[in-house]
Formats: structure tokens, C-alpha cells, sequence
């Protein structure tokens, strides 16, 4: 295969077709994924359960089933990393904290085992910071997971290793998890792109309000080739969509797809952090490539409230206190100091406070609805600020102000819409920039087609960073 590129760095259906002609083989790839991986994790710090001898007994496999034209699926011998949080049949979960036993899982969640029937080479699981409830790669079991473009940064969080994986070429394919902008921050803030599907798109077996896995990648294309590999049926899940007949390779339109598209234009998130000029900067320049495609752009009024986005980290504190109540005190203590002074925190709210708490989700699901409704996309910032110090918890680094940067991204968990984050500039710096784009519910398919015609028009992408 003529290539300019490093193995590690080709897209999936780059790998596929290559395997097909033969001028690839799964080995090749698996010891160039392995190779960067090797020499780059003693400063990334984004992967988990890295096993280089088992990922090339998997592409092994893959190539063998290649030669026979018996291949499992369209990824086959495809490297993908999984977040801590997806369990793996074998393999402990310790969900980013070194509070919780190391217990094998017994079965593979649904995205986990998806990618595996489709033949893919597990090369890794990725980092989480405790509990997945920070912006941020700190956690007390992994070590702190840091951002390729500048390592004194966050990758953002949860999915902190996933969204610095993909950017430093671990491979094309990366899993992650969102309740709140854990797959659309660290993809923003580490320069990829990253889908967040409709609610139930996704099976997964322990489901929540909101919570999603989705693709982190650095092309629609190869997200679009995982959606058409995780987005399949599992009865373990109970909030699962209805199978849908969806033709994901119908992502590949043309910059046309965008013309005449009624398109929402939120700058304001209506809480939190106030907007860096930067970020408001390069989101209005794309939304007026767009303007210039063909779209009709108006601006939105905000409609999130403080009280919104107050009484959501509140039931979320109680929910972590209920959990951190059933542990013992050896376990608290292993706990990071800045969740258990978040979580205990809600030691004091009365039962109407959380009830109270808990209805500003339904009033920001009904808000979010209400205000996107008239249009076929909405396009916002992702996050209201530039990447963090790796060093901190999130971007406040106060344990009481600890979710003032999801304004932009935790509306569409509630409201089930499918959210996207693809790069759409750069800050003085040099650091990425993320466009959310977020469709009607259930129109995942129609968020890769918009996110696929704007990869084609935006403005130039500067090179991945090497990192010598």
C-alpha cells in the first residue's frame, strides 16, 4: 500500500480496504498501534490493561480469517480501544478510582462485545477519572491521562483516555461514555470527532438517565462505520431503542446536504462559565461556512437556566453520597478527595430539595426540545472554555462549581437528541476547537451527514500532534 502515513495513523476503512487487497496485513498495523502506544504512554498516560502480545494474538486471528475470506465484519483486524467503564469479559472495572475491588467481569457490555463479533483488535481499555464524574483525567487508580496537543492540559473527561488516544493515534477506533459531555468535551478539547446518539441507540447493560457510549474517532466516516457496529440490539438493555433500519453508510454526502437546513445558532449557554472569546470566535466563523453552503442560520435565545444546571449536579451529588453510604471507610478514603467533598456536600438536602433536583432534568429535557424543535440543526460551542490543567479536577477546580462547564452539552442527554463534536479551529495557542452539532431525536444518521458535509468545508486542520 503507497501511503504517507504511519499505520497507526490510517483510518478504519482505510484498513479495511487495504486488508481486502491484500497489501495490509491486521499484524502490521497491530505492532505500528502497538509501537505508538509504547512510546508515548509514559506521558499520555491514556490507557488501562494495554497487552501488546494479546492484540497481536487478535490481529493474528484477523489476518488468518482475511487470507480464508471468512473476516467477522466491516471492522475486522481494526484497532479499537474501550473505556474503563465498558466492561470486558475477564478483565476488571475499577471505574477510574482505587476505591473498588479488582473483579473480573463475567460478559462483555454491549458495545464490547459488538466490536468483538465484528472482529476487531482490543489493543487497550482507556482512562476515566473517579467515577466518571469529572472533566478531566485525574483518578486515584490510573495514572493522570494528559492532552496530546499540549501535555501540561486536560484531555477533558470522562472520557479522558479515549479522546487523548485518538488524538495521539492509538489506533483509529476509540469507545467512550457521556451523561453529561463526556465523549463531546475531551473530543473538543483534544481536537476529534465524537458522537453522542440518541438515547438507546447504544445498548448498554447497566443504563441511566441520559448516559450514552458512543465513537471517538478523528473522521465522521469511522464513527459512522462504529455506529453501524455498536447500534445493534442487546435485551440486557431495558431503555434500548426499537432496532431501526438504518443505512450508516448513507453518512458520505456532499457539501450540498447542508443547503437550505433551517440551523439554530446558540452562543449562550444560559449558565455556567462565561464563553472564552476564542471559542465564540471560531464556532460563529464555521456557522457562517455553513451560512455560506446554503443553510439558513438564526440565533437562539438561551434556554438553560442556573436552576437547571444547579438542581442536576445536586441529585447527582446525592446519588454519589448514596453510593459512597455503602462503602466502608478504608474504601472513602481511597476515594478522590474532591468527589467525596462534592458528594457529601448534599449530607444536608432534604428530601423536597432533591425532589426539586430532580425535576430540573424534565424541565431541561422539555427546554431543550422546545427550543430546537423548529430547526433541522443546532450548532453551539461544546464547552465554554479552553482545556483545563491536567492537574485539576475540572475546569473550576472547585468541588461546589464543579459542573459549570456543561451548559452547552448535558441538555441533549436529557432530551435524548443526538450531539455531536467535530473540530471546527484553533486558539492562539494552538489547541482545538469543537462545533457541537446537535440534531432531532433520533436523526443520529442526519448529525454524521451534517458533520460529515461541514468536515468538507471547514477550515483548514492542522497536522496531529507527533510528540516527537
Amino acid at each position: 500500500m503507497t501511503t504517507t502515513k504511519n499505520l497507526y495513523d490510517l483510518g478504519a476503512a482505510e484498513l479495511v480496504a487495504a486488508y481486502a487487497r491484500r497489501e495490509l496485513s491486521p499484524v502490521e498495523v497491530a505492532r505500528s498501534v502497538n509501537a505508538r502506544i509504547e512510546a508515548l504512554e509514559p506521558r499520555l498516560c491514556a490507557t488501562w490493561l494495554f497487552r501488546p502480545e494479546l492484540a497481536l494474538e487478535q490481529a493474528r486471528a484477523s489476518e488468518a480469517r482475511w487470507l480464508a475470506g471468512t473476516q467477522r465484519g466491516a471492522l475486522d483486524g481494526v484497532p479499537v480501544t474501550i473505556k474503563d467503564n465498558l466492561a470486558t469479559a475477564g478483565d476488571p472495572m475499577p471505574l477510574g478510582t482505587a476505591a473498588y475491588p479488582l473483579v473480573p467481569m463475567a460478559q462483555d457490555s454491549p458495545p464490547a462485545a459488538r466490536l468483538k463479533e465484528d472482529g476487531t483488535v482490543l489493543v487497550a481499555k482507556t482512562t476515566m477519572p473517579d467515577v466518571g464524574m469529572l472533566s478531566s483525567g485525574l483518578s486515584t487508580f490510573h495514572h493522570l491521562s494528559r492532552n496530546p496537543w499540549d501535555l501540561s492540559r486536560t484531555p477533558g473527561g470522562s472520557s479522558a483516555g479515549a479522546g487523548s488516544a485518538a488524538a495521539a493515534g492509538y489506533g483509529p477506533l476509540h469507545v467512550g461514555t457521556d451523561i453529561g459531555g463526556s465523549l463531546r468535551l475531551p473530543a473538543s478539547w483534544c481536537g476529534i470527532y465524537s458522537l453522542k446518539p440518541s438515547f438507546g441507540r447504544i445498548p448498554l447493560s447497566t443504563p441511566y438517565m441520559g448516559r450514552c457510549a458512543g465513537p471517538m474517532t478523528r473522521t465522521v466516516e469511522d464513527s459512522a462505520l462504529m455506529m453501524a457496529s455498536m447500534a445493534q440490539p442487546d435485551a440486557r438493555d431495558y431503555s434500548e431503542l426499537p432496532p431501526g433500519a438504518i443505512d450508516w453508510a448513507a453518512f458520505a454526502v456532499e457539501p450540498d446536504f447542508i443547503k437550505g437546513k433551517r440551523v439554530g445558532l446558540l452562543m449562550d449557554a444560559g449558565c455556567g462559565l462565561p464563553l472564552d472569546p476564542q471559542i465564540a470566535e471560531a464556532v460563529r466563523r464555521a456557522a457562517k461556512r455553513i451560512e455560506d453552503a446554503g443553510a439558513h442560520v438564526e440565533p437562539m435565545q438561551p434556554f438553560m437556566t442556573p436552576k437547571m444546571l444547579q438542581g442536576m449536579d445536586h441529585f447527582w451529588r446525592m446519588r454519589s453520597l448514596s453510593d459512597l453510604r455503602t462503602m466502608s471507610a478504608e474504601q472513602r478514603a481511597k476515594m478522590l478527595p474532591y468527589i467525596l467533598t462534592w458528594a457529601e456536600s448534599a449530607a444536608e438536602f432534604s428530601g423536597e430539595h432533591i425532589y426539586e433536583a430532580y425535576s430540573q432534568f424534565i424541565a431541561t429535557r422539555a427546554a431543550a426540545v422546545a427550543a430546537t424543535v423548529g430547526f433541522d440543526f443546532v450548532l453551539s460551542p461544546v464547552s465554554p472554555n479552553m482545556p483545563a490543567p491536567a492537574e485539576h479536577a475540572s475546569p473550576t477546580n472547585d468541588p461546589l462549581r464543579s459542573l459549570e462547564h456543561i451548559g452547552f452539552t448535558v441538555p441533549y442527554n436529557m432530551s435524548e437528541q443526538p450531539a455531536a463534536s467535530i473540530n471546527c479551529g484553533y486558539s492562539a495557542e494552538g489547541l482545538p476547537i469543537g462545533l457541537q452539532i446537535i440534531g432531532r431525536r433520533f436523526d443520529d444518521l442526519g448529525v454524521l451527514q451534517f458533520s460529515r458535509a461541514f468536515e468538507q468545508i471547514r477550515e483548514p486542520q492542522k497536522p496531529w500532534p507527533e510528540l516527537g
